[in-house]
């Protein structure tokens, strides 16, 4: 039904009109790039570390949780696309070779990157105003990624939207973790850092 069907003709009816925007193919190709490993996981991983170093200079309880977290999200990406790509063995786009498009690794690593990191600094910010702008950024940001990669005609459109919503979920789970095991002040009577 991915593959083929009522969705893949609403990828063919959708995937031009968005390829032949006027956004220009430099900043297409740039916004799709920013969702390849190469860029985001370095983004991630400065902003674990600084997080992590915030953290146990704060005395935060267990510190090392929320970065550690965020690292295993990013890991669980190729773990959970590799799979799904291969069971749903959905061809691409025109122009491109093969099979393997569903869903999109570049939307899933920018979701689980990004959101990650936005996860990690809002503790950080001050007021209301600063949080919702990180998250509208974030949000505009995985926007950008997935317009990037469908107007290059690297993905269909269904293929980002499945790398938003099931990476969406796994930031969730990131999130409930976090708020659940890894913030708060150190308790009286243990140690700062664990």
């Amino acid at each position: 039904m991915i593959a083929d069907g009522p969705l893949r003709d609403a990828d063919e009816r959708l995937g031009p009109w968005i390829t032949g925007s006027r956004l220009p193919d430099g900043a297409a190709e740039f916004l799709a790039d920013l969702g390849g490993v190469a860029v985001a996981a370095p983004v991630l991983a400065a902003v674990a570390a600084w997080t992590a170093w915030r953290g146990r200079l704060d005395g935060v309880f267990r510190w090392w949780l929320a970065p550690v977290t965020a690292a295993v999200a990013l890991a669980a990406v190729p773990a959970l696309v590799i799979p799904l790509k291969v069971i749903v063995d959905r061809t691409g786009p025109p122009g491109m070779d093969g099979s393997g498009y569903y869903p999109s690794g570049h939307t899933a690593t920018a979701m689980v990157a990004y959101g990650g990191a936005a996860l990690l600094l809002l503790p950080h910010l001050r007021g209301t105003y600063a949080r919702r702008e990180l998250v509208i950024s974030c949000a505009l940001l995985n926007f950008g990624v997935g317009l990037g990669l469908v107007r290059r005609g690297y993905h269909w459109p269904l293929d980002v939207v499945a790398g938003w919503l099931l990476f969406g979920m796994v930031l969730q789970v990131m999130a409930i973790v976090i708020a659940r095991h890894g913030r708060g002040p150190a308790e009286e009577g243990e140690p700062a850092q664990e």
